[in-house]
């Protein structure tokens, strides 16, 4: 903490010094910074730095914590040209995201058939570790054509509509030719686990509209007051965790090659634009479509529970998607026009209003961004600002853990957690009782303060606040 420059109340930068070749950026309240100093996510970002072509910073969000080589809250952009792509700064969990999804119900005309919409729920959607066969194992063809198509795959399958696409990011798709690349382990892998949650930090809830901060925008969005809402979490499962995998090992192999030993091999990178390097970015975005096939999926599969339970028709339940957006990517943007690559590892993008890349209907307001705290407490809805520019138009993705799971495992028992959800009102399934403990709510930063930070910064507003009611875990 002592080598840290005060910029302003949230922004602390990390000096240039031997090896970085450009400085760090941390954004932090001084309450989250004696957090991040007991890691070695500092380190983390410092490590970035070195990568070739990095431009700008090397940026950390408040939810930073130690992670593969990019610390989880890290944002770094390279030229497009003259820099590297690293598996590192995207992650294992590929296209990791958040759908976020309305209904017409107010949660007080329900509350006595939550535990039961929970447990259809637990049923319906597969979840835990290696959880697979929601829907049939896909042909090795037809798995090809979900890289292919993503979100519209699913679509095309019968599981939710069109519209549920204008309101995904990337229109639920990015085109790619990773077919071509990918190990038959990571086919192998993916075949049966579409529709899946998966465990870890994976979550389904059932949650209410508790706080609206933006009257005008939440109505835009459908939100009111009391009402039910259902994020979930997952993304693209065994897959793009092969696919990380597979390229890390492809490009330790050929890291003499490219003339850049990073300080940690775990953030091994290698040149954009060579054939390695633009391998690995087809396989990302075809893990990426993916994640988006597999959310879409499990989308349709909440809807179909709901209906069922409650005996009630579509236009009652009124299930619309908010919006569905995405963590771990590493994607090419448009930047004060020009073209760079943004690596976002456990951070999501904040476009601000205008931007053509936000649905037509939220053009006015900026992106969405949704932001899950622990499970104990809340959630945030958000959307991005101009300010957001000092962060390439990047955010945080969640609270960020104050504890590892080992850690976690150590201070509480199961049944404690348990009764302490029970006691805020909030009833859990999981799929694992370790899961419990380790995603407890003391495992993790307070979400107030990390989405404070970002407000404070400008990088997004504030629109509505969610409280959970029921929780699904892996």
């Amino acid at each position: 903490m002592l080598n840290l420059k005060k910029i302003s109340d949230y922004i602390w930068e990390i000096p240039r010094e031997e090896g970085m070749k450009v400085v760090g950026r941390i954004f932090a309240s001084k309450k989250i910074l004696e957090f991040i100093t007991k890691d070695n996510s500092i380190n983390q970002v410092k490590n970035v730095a070195s990568l070739p072509g990095i431009l700008n910073y090397s940026i950390a969000m408040p939810d930073i914590h130690e992670g593969y080589g990019f610390p989880i809250g890290g944002v770094a952009a390279v030229d497009i040209n003259e820099g590297y792509i690293s598996p590192g700064g995207v992650g294992y969990d590929i296209n990791c995201g958040v759908r976020l999804l309305s209904t017409n119900l107010y949660y007080n005309d329900v509350k006595n058939r939550i535990d039961t919409i929970l447990s259809g729920l637990f049923t319906c959607i597969p979840s835990g570790v290696g959880s697979k066969n929601a829907i049939k194992k896909l042909s090795e063809k037809e798995f090809f054509n979900v890289l292919k198509k993503g979100g519209m795959w699913a679509v095309e399958n019968g599981f939710g509509n069109i519209e549920d696409l204008m309101f995904t990011e990337d229109s639920g798709c990015i085109e790619n030719e990773g077919y071509k690349f990918v190990s038959k382990r990571a086919v192998e892998r993916g075949r049966s686990q579409l529709g899946t949650l998966g465990s870890g930090n994976h979550f389904l809830e059932i949650d209410i509209v508790e706080k609206i901060f933006n009257k005008d925008f939440a109505e835009k969005f459908g939100l009111f007051k009391g009402q039910l809402i259902i994020i979930f979490h997952t993304g693209s499962r065994g897959f793009g965790y092969q696919v990380c995998d597979d390229f890390l090992k492809i490009m330790r192999k050929n890291i003499r090659k490219f003339h850049y030993i990073p300080p940690d091999m775990q953030l091994i990178a290698i040149p954009f634009k060579s054939d390695i390097g633009q391998q690995y970015f087809n396989c990302m975005n075809a893990a990426a479509n993916y994640a988006w096939a597999n959310r879409q999926i499990i989308k349709a599969l909440i809807e179909e529970t709901f209906l069922k339970i409650l005996k009630i028709s579509p236009s009652e339940l009124q299930f619309k998607q908010i919006y569905d957006v995405t963590h771990n990517m590493a994607k090419v943007e448009k930047f004060k026009n020009k073209d760079i690559l943004i690596h976002r590892k456990g951070a999501t993008r904040a476009l601000a209003d205008g931007s053509e890349k936000i649905p037509l209907k939220y053009k006015n307001m900026g992106q969405p961004i949704i932001i899950p705290g622990d499970m104990g407490t809340g959630s945030y809805l958000l959307v991005g600002c101009k300010e957001a520019e000092i962060s390439f138009f990047s955010c945080c993705h969640g609270a960020g853990r104050l504890l590892s799971r080992k850690k976690a495992l150590k201070k509480f028992s199961n049944n404690e957690v348990i009764k302490n959800l029970q006691d805020n009102g909030i009833s859990i399934l999981a799929k694992n009782k370790r899961t419990i403990v380790e995603e407890m709510p003391d495992a993790y930063k307070d979400i107030d303060e990390v989405v404070n930070v970002v407000e404070e910064i400008g990088i997004a507003r504030k629109v509505v606040k969610f409280k959970p009611v029921a929780v699904m875990k892996g």
